[in-house]
């Protein structure tokens, strides 16, 4: 039976060697989730909402949120807050899923930081495009302050800070090198982008593209439908990316499932 190790399908026998610290481990979990659950407060009282996340390459959360909502209204009087992003169980028992909850600081992005952030949302969530423009939308970032990662039942432990976020220093190479990357990706290896999405993510067929990149994996779109490719190991610079894009799409080219 086949397991998912890393958004990949591997066989028994042909497992990947990967680094599976648990700050990685949670970093999977936070930069993969199509959504996650928004708790805030207001006098006291708790208030959970589902929203729609992306990431930062330093790992801040990315919302989109609108001026209409409750929990909007809330962060704007009280910007802690936290948001839980859940996995899949391995079993029937729903307390097998991984699973993380970050705690951290709410605050709408400033307006010269607006376009590339963006972008960046829309890149993992295409289909808020209809509505990112309205005049009651923003965007807010969530700037984390630890985390409790759960890896599954009866598997708890803490992150602080220092522990969950990715390396300032390669988070910041591959934001600068990520426009050049992806555009060489998309224009000169198309096939490969394909293959990875369809042999290796269980993608349909089509022209995949590379949306974006972090020291942790990249985004693969095709319309609307958004997959998400884990690397086996923090990515430290543009290097580190091109050796794991190069293993990945051999990898996915060879046939492997």
């Amino acid at each position: 039976m086949a397991r998912i190790w890393c958004g990949i399908v591997a066989q028994p026998g042909r497992e990947r060697e990967v680094t599976d610290t648990p700050a990685f481990e949670a970093r999977r979990l936070i930069r993969g989730a199509a959504s996650a659950t928004l708790a805030t407060q207001a006098a006291g009282q708790p208030f959970a909402s589902l929203v729609t996340p992306a990431t930062a390459p330093d790992l801040s959360i990315l919302l989109l949120l609108s001026s209409l909502s409750e929990h909007t209204r809330q962060l704007r009087a009280e910007p802690r807050c936290a948001l839980l992003f859940q996995g899949s169980p391995v079993e029937t028992n729903p307390q097998t899923a991984p699973r993380v909850t970050v705690t951290g600081l709410a605050a709408p992005v400033p307006e010269a930081e607006v376009p590339a952030l963006k972008a960046r949302f829309l890149a993992r969530h295409p289909y808020a495009a209809l509505y990112a423009d309205f005049g009651d939308f923003a965007l807010w970032r969530v700037t984390p302050g630890g985390a409790q990662l759960v890896g599954g039942f009866a598997r708890a432990m803490r992150l602080r800070p220092s522990d969950l976020l990715p390396d300032p220093a390669a988070a910041a190479a591959i934001a600068a090198a990520e426009s050049r990357i992806l555009d060489h990706m998309n224009a000169d290896h198309a096939g490969a982008v394909a293959a990875i999405a369809t042999r290796l993510l269980d993608g349909a067929e089509g022209p995949w593209r590379m949306v974006a990149l972090d020291p942790d994996g990249a985004d693969l779109a095709l319309g609307e439908r958004v997959c998400r490719l884990n690397f086996n190991l923090p990515a430290s610079d543009a290097a580190a990316v091109r050796a794991e894009l190069i293993r990945v799409s051999s990898e996915a080219q060879s046939g492997l499932q």
